[in-house]
């Protein structure tokens, strides 16, 4: 078995890994690049392999930097079938049919400056009618059941505690080596999501490292801390404007505002979650109950309901996202993108970022070269919609609601193995990957590899 990296090699977006078992070739997940515009024009340069001769997709979960290019994959020639958990496939119908129609829009917005500027105009990365024809090509799979995708290829997905649906994948040959992707860990405790599922043996692992060298608070601290923006809020009388991405975060949000829903006395605010694709997200979580952790299932049983607040307002259209910015105090807007470098967010913060009396809550990983990463930064002054804003509201990092599993964390899901199988660091930026790669070493003295795009190793 070769494995080729092809993506997230010193960076947390752009996912994507080759494997070649004898004749077949695998993709483990074709996510979308995520930056400024110059990091994100990577996502229209060929693939480093050629999508006709792809015989298999595996997907890991449904966020954009893991899946967002696969319609351009089938774009491109790709036809065999694409594996990934049933919540994962409902989830990423939502996703790549929202990230195609912006791909649509942004694009007439593009060519009527280009046209301007007496340029040619552009084709958008991919069209709504590719994510379909992609679609079609989704096969959903139960956790834990072995597949054989291929005459003595084997696959089964694992529960990764990250997002609904999220999956470490075990692949393996009769009488060969077995290889094991992370995806993307989550930590433990998460609300709404069972544990990370212990992985029974490996022969080489892909192991993420986002947060390699971090550790994050303590959920109760986390949760404290919440409450305090809120109770400052109400005080202030400003408005809480929260980047969440719409998969994950943005549940989990509002599970603690349930759980907290009186102790924090949110009845005093109207909260909003301005999301086109929102309500099809929370009904995605409604179909797979099945899936969640022992807490989550007592709390869906009583009242208010997690994703039914009784003050909550799941705005779709662009007239109902507008009208939120008329409430000066008195808001909670939770709106993506997650990274602020798209989605209606922007607007909410070229409306808030200049008020004192505003509190702006990340309440997860900004990548580099995107307006989230600047904002935790410190900077003083940004430029949104041709404007040129100075910021006065206050910025809260709020680490501890992270769905990514932290330093320690990422060491026990390895120790867990059991095996002391070799570790290839992906998906994480180098000061992280050096950082828990010495504490792999150090603690189990194995052997740890930095991926780098292009990069082949034998397994």
């Amino acid at each position: 078995m070769q494995v080729q990296f092809c993506g997230a090699n010193g960076e947390v977006t752009g996912s994507s890994h080759l494997l070649t078992i004898g004749a077949r070739h695998i993709l483990l997940d074709c996510g979308m690049i995520q930056g400024d515009e110059e990091i994100e024009r990577r996502n229209a340069e060929p693939f480093p392999f050629d999508p006709q001769r792809l015989d298999a997709l595996i997907l890991s979960h449904a966020h954009i930097d893991h899946i967002g290019r696969v319609p351009l994959l089938v774009k491109r020639g790709f036809r065999g079938p694409i594996y990934a958990q049933a919540a994962t496939a409902d989830l990423s119908r939502i996703m790549l049919e929202d990230s195609a129609a912006i791909a649509e829009s942004d694009i007439v917005r593009d060519n009527l400056k280009r046209l301007q500027q007496g340029l040619k105009p552009e084709q958008p990365l991919y069209t709504r009618k590719d994510a379909q024809a992609a679609l079609e090509q989704v096969r959903p799979l139960a956790y834990d059941t072995a597949l054989e995708i291929f005459p003595q290829v084997y696959l089964r997905l694992r529960d990764a505690g990250h997002i609904l649906g999220s999956s470490v994948v075990e692949i393996w040959q009769d009488k060969g080596s077995k290889l094991v992707f992370s995806g993307d860990i989550g930590p433990r405790g998460t609300p709404i999501l069972r544990d990370p599922a212990a992985i029974d043996g490996a022969d080489a692992v892909l192991m993420e490292s986002t947060y390699g060298n971090r550790l994050h608070r303590s959920r109760s601290d986390t949760v404290a801390e919440l409450g305090g923006i809120f109770a400052a809020a109400r005080n202030s009388g400003g408005n809480v404007v929260i980047p969440a991405f719409a998969v994950g975060r943005s549940q989990e949000l509002l599970y603690w505002m349930a759980e907290h829903f009186d102790d924090w006395q949110l009845g005093d605010f109207r909260i909003f979650l301005d999301s086109p694709m929102a309500g099809k997200v929370l009904a995605v979580y409604e179909r797979h109950e099945e899936l969640f952790d022992t807490q989550a299932r007592a709390l869906w049983a009583r009242r208010p309901h997690p994703l039914r607040l009784p003050n909550l307002q799941v705005t779709e259209s662009v007239a109902e996202s507008q009208a939120i910015n008329q409430h000066r105090g008195g808001a909670i807007i939770i709106a993506g993108s997650g990274m602020c470098n798209g989605g209606r967010i922007r607007h909410h913060l070229r409306h808030h970022l200049g008020r004192h009396d505003a509190h702006i809550v990340f309440v997860g990983y900004q990548a580099q070269g995107t307006l989230g990463r600047l904002l935790v930064d410190g900077v003083k002054r940004v430029k949104l919609f041709g404007d040129t804003i100075d910021v006065h509201a206050h910025r809260h990092t709020v680490g501890g609601l992270s769905a990514h599993a932290d330093q320690a964390g990422l060491l026990d899901w390895y120790a867990a193995i059991g095996t002391r199988a070799p570790v290839y660091l992906v998906h994480g930026e180098d000061i992280a990957r050096e950082a828990l790669a010495e504490k792999l070493r150090t603690h189990f003295r194995c052997r740890v590899e930095l991926s780098m795009p292009g990069m082949q190793v034998l397994v």
